[in-house]
């Protein structure tokens, strides 16, 4: 609590690391650029702009991209993110011959390599930082890091920890409490102009912010506001770059369409072999809710209408019909589900009234359009397991649609999914972004670089 009043006191900002975990040096160069001039001229300081090159845009382009970086901001303080785990001395001196000023280790690494990063960084004039990812006991770790002589602990939530809502503030007060003082806290994790005031007030001396810069439309637009609220002490509210929690996964997934759905899950999750029975307008077509789940036969419409009943608002019915082509679904049942709530009806098999469905403006996807219907039989049931288009599909599991089609999602991994969802997403609104600008998808993507060499 000392050092976070003693902060206030001085009245002093935090220096904004602008974290750059991109593949191409010349994409990260331009970000860089515009979150530096919104860094300087809300600060008038050189010392609060810090440029890191973070670990994929290192492995992608090599100690080139440090001299390059380098000879773009020479004033700045440039940082490595090597993590380092072995050959400390040896990466230490790569990254600060090229142009370094902090060079980032693995604080998981054997003693023997920090000891050995620690000596090499006063040997070459640079400081060295402790990731703490993946370490068990973080505070205790933290204070024999600062024990070895590591100028700053880095409180590190990644990319795959965050999508689990995964936050860095409450470490960062817990490290803030165990260490002396001497080595200096960075705090990165998904910060943003809501949260960076949060991990700045627990204790952090440095703000790690990645993502909201990187994938901004203006990266100096966003650093702004990051800044303003550190100046403020406010969290200013963002509708961007937030990861959002398993109570609020229908506002994640509406903010996404199925094709970002699908790319966060390495390109599966589609329910073939469909199509809507309305459309709309654009953007029309659009629903995300957990399954109510109902296994029927080849014209038995039995099970399916009672599932209504089963149903919350906001609820899919993701019927297994045998992709049967007899119907057991139309505008009777779709105005049942309209007056319960139900989000839309996903059948693999036949659906008919076709036209009246069009008219109540309800979203029914199935395989068959039919004049003719079933009878209600009574052999079906209602939330198991069921198989839909080849895909397996459980109760709770999440359904997500649009024109494009249709995804289910494990209700085991759906706030991870929603999230990897909304960063596909804020990625492709950058490129849009670049595109704007006047560049092309293949020049933004450097497709050339990076086609198989034969």
């Amino acid at each position: 609590m000392n050092r976070i009043r003693e902060r206030k006191e001085m009245a002093l900002l935090p220096p904004i690391q602008i974290a750059l975990d991109l593949l191409d040096l010349p994409r990260a160069i331009r970000i860089a650029e515009e979150a530096v001039k919104g860094i300087l001229e809300e600060t008038r300081d050189d010392s609060k702009a810090w440029v890191e090159l973070g670990t994929p845009l290192i492995k992608s382009e090599g100690m080139n991209a440090i001299r390059e970086m380098r000879d773009k901001f020479p004033q700045l303080t440039i940082c490595a993110d090597m993590k380092t785990m072995d050959a400390g001395a040896t990466e230490v001196e790569m990254a600060a011959k090229a142009g370094a000023n902090v060079v980032f280790v693995l604080g998981c690494s054997p003693d023997s390599c920090i000891s050995e990063a620690v000596l090499a960084a006063k040997k070459y004039g640079v400081k060295i930082a402790a990731d703490l990812i993946s370490v068990t006991d973080p505070e205790k770790r933290a204070v024999e890091l600062e024990k070895m002589g590591v100028d700053i602990v880095n409180i590190h939530v990644g990319l795959d920890q965050q999508v689990l809502g995964i936050k860095p503030v409450e470490l960062v007060r817990r490290i803030a409490a165990a260490i002396s003082g001497k080595a200096m806290i960075s705090a990165a994790g998904g910060l943003n102009s809501e949260t960076a005031v949060q991990a700045w007030e627990a204790g952090a001396d440095i703000i790690i912010v990645g993502g909201s810069l990187y994938k901004a439309a203006s990266p100096e637009e966003s650093v702004r506001k990051i800044i303003q609220s550190l100046k403020s002490g406010k969290p200013i509210v963002s509708k961007e770059f937030v990861k959002y929690d398993s109570e609020h996964l229908v506002e994640a997934f509406m903010k996404v369409s199925t094709a970002n759905v699908s790319d966060a899950m390495h390109r599966t999750g589609e329910l073939r072999g469909l199509k809507p029975v309305w459309v709309g307008a654009p953007g029309d077509l659009k629903f995300a809710g957990p399954a109510v789940t109902v296994r029927t036969y080849n014209g038995d419409w039995s099970a399916p209408v009672q599932a209504i009943d089963h149903a919350k608002q906001g609820d899919i019915l993701v019927v297994d019909a045998c992709q049967g082509e007899i119907a057991i679904w139309g505008e009777l049942a779709t105005h049942s589900c309209i007056s319960k709530g139900v989000a839309a009806v996903i059948i693999d098999g036949a659906v008919r009234d076709i036209d009246d469905i069009r008219k109540l403006k309800f979203p029914v996807y199935a395989r068959y359009f039919t004049p003719t219907a079933g009878e209600p039989k009574g052999f079906g049931e209602i939330n198991v397991p069921i198989e839909v288009c080849g895909r397996k599909v459980e109760p709770g599991d999440w359904i997500i649609g649009d024109e494009s089609g249709v995804v289910v999602v494990p209700r085991g991994n759906a706030m991870e999914m929603a999230n990897r969802a909304i960063d596909v997403l804020e990625r492709e609104n950058r490129i849009r972004e670049e595109i704007k600008r006047g560049s092309t998808l293949g020049q933004t993507a450097y497709l050339r670089k990076w086609d198989v060499k034969k």
